[in-house]
């Protein structure tokens, strides 16, 4: 038993001895790669994590610095901001504020303008990336397109990467005058663009056998009703012609602000999650109803990413940067370095434009995929006593309607009315007036038919002298 334990121990000895030294190669190559061997000592590998803050400051800084002398060399002839590109910043940039907020950087006079430079570049860069998402699958969106979007894509594009190009030379400059070490450049092969010239072929039959009909009826009609809850509320954004700078300035942030913008973003990519989740299971959509109505909230979110972005860069780091004089004088020179303005434009003006845009296209497939899965139904319900659909009764059967989404209609013998139109409920009304009819047909979405079943046994809220009654808890949305 002896002699086992002993071998046991004699390769344990081995392995570690090995694992020892292989740790000390590994950081002698680190140490050589970013030359931070502290002076005048031999680099070993217990040292990286005694490195005094001015050698890790460096360290970190390698690859950002890196990226940007990159796109200083490269830039003048070239568009080198791929998605590869837009990682690289973004990743580094976030690990750089990270390690630079740990050690004070907010509070030193000497290190708070290249740590604003570095929180500046993240945002820029994670909405770009989210710009250059559209641009890349903009062909692939199978809606209908807005004849100025691409356009005013690219514009956004180009101020985006036209900051980032300006501040490339601040970066350097302020790298160097903190003594970190600016590195050479990186190959020009090293960020490629994305798309590549050919395609994977489609030999994924996508195949619902096994997917029970009804689990996907309710799938269809969840993402349908949840689309057009989250169109009433982009309605009230939505807007037809540029905003002036003027009134941007108003609307940003009183009105329109990251935070505003952040709920939104999560409420639509909750939205595509569950639709990639149940619906697509995984693979591709043959629907092209589905196709169309995916791309109808998938280019909003980006959008949506975008514009956050934008609006923290703003909100955080322009308007308001603290009373300290050392604040201002870095506000003064980001505001400078970055066009506030044109951020404002191209925020509200092509990003907020759009997603309301996008969004309202979208309610025609919405509406489609909705009506086609909803369960239909009718009822026979009392008019209204003593009024008749007058403007309160005609006004709450079309809250009812807009409230579920599916399609519900007012028959009298031959003729239908959309019960979702106060307008056509009237002019029943006044049919129904003029024959002294005493019930009347409703026809379409049984989850509406339900509650204006409920609201006509409480005579439409309303008692005989045409006084308002309170609502059950059922309908307390009417209210």
């Amino acid at each position: 038993m002896n002699g086992i334990w002993h071998n046991i121990q004699k390769n344990l000895d081995e392995q570690m001895a090995f694992y020892d030294q292989l740790k000390r190669e590994i950081f002698q190559m680190i140490g050589k790669l970013y030359d931070l061997y502290p002076k005048d000592d031999s680099f070993y590998y217990g040292s990286i994590d005694h490195l005094s803050f001015d050698e890790k400051a460096s360290l970190f800084s390698h690859e950002f610095l890196e990226t940007f002398v990159h796109i200083q060399k490269y830039s003048k002839k070239n568009d080198v901001f791929t998605k590869k590109l837009y990682s690289r910043l973004i990743s580094t940039s976030h690990l750089l504020e990270d390690f630079l907020d740990l050690h004070g950087a907010k509070s030193n006079k000497d290190w708070y303008y290249y740590r604003e430079l570095t929180a500046t570049v993240r945002h820029l860069s994670l909405a770009g990336c989210s710009q250059r998402h559209i641009a890349n699958r903009l062909d692939q969106y199978l809606i209908e397109k807005p004849p100025a979007f691409a356009e005013e894509g690219e514009k956004t594009h180009k101020f985006i990467t036209q900051t980032l190009i300006k501040l490339a030379d601040i970066i350097l400059e302020e790298a160097t005058r903190l003594e970190l070490k600016v590195p050479e450049n990186i190959r020009w092969e090293f960020f490629p663009r994305l798309t590549a010239k050919d395609e994977l072929p489609f030999d994924i039959d996508e195949d619902f056998e096994g997917i029970h009909k009804e689990e996907l009826r309710k799938n269809y009609l969840k993402i349908s009703n949840d689309y057009l809850n989250i169109v009433k509320d982009f309605e009230n954004h939505a807007f037809h012609a540029a905003y002036s700078i003027e009134k941007l300035k108003q609307l940003v942030p009183g009105t329109i602000n990251e935070v505003e913008i952040r709920r939104y973003e999560m409420v639509v990519h909750n939205l595509q999650s569950y639709f990639d989740s149940y619906v697509v299971y995984g693979g591709t959509i043959n629907d092209l109803k589905l196709k169309k109505l995916r791309a109808a909230f998938s280019i909003p979110l980006h959008l949506l990413k975008m514009m956050g972005r934008l609006l923290h860069f703003y909100e955080r780091h322009i308007i308001d940067a603290g009373n300290k004089d050392t604040f201002k004088k870095v506000k003064t020179k980001l505001g400078d370095l970055v066009d506030s303005n044109q951020l404002l434009d191209r925020t509200i003006n092509y990003g907020l434009f759009y997603v309301c845009n996008f969004l309202i296209i979208g309610k025609k497939w919405a509406n489609e995929i909705l009506n086609e899965n909803i369960n239909q139904s009718s009822v026979i319900v009392p008019v209204p006593h003593p009024k008749g659909f007058h403007m309160r009764p005609s006004l709450l059967v079309a809250k009812i309607v807009d409230h579920y989404g599916g399609r519900v209609q007012l028959v009298l013998g031959n003729k239908q009315f959309d019960a979702g139109s106060v307008l056509e409920l009237q002019w029943a009304g006044g049919k129904i007036h003029q024959d002294q009819i005493k019930e009347v047909v409703f026809e379409g979405d049984v989850r509406a038919l339900k509650d204006i079943e409920r609201l006509a046994k409480l005579n439409f809220c309303e008692d005989t002298f045409g006084s308002e009654l309170q609502f059950p808890p059922e309908l307390e949305y009417l209210t």
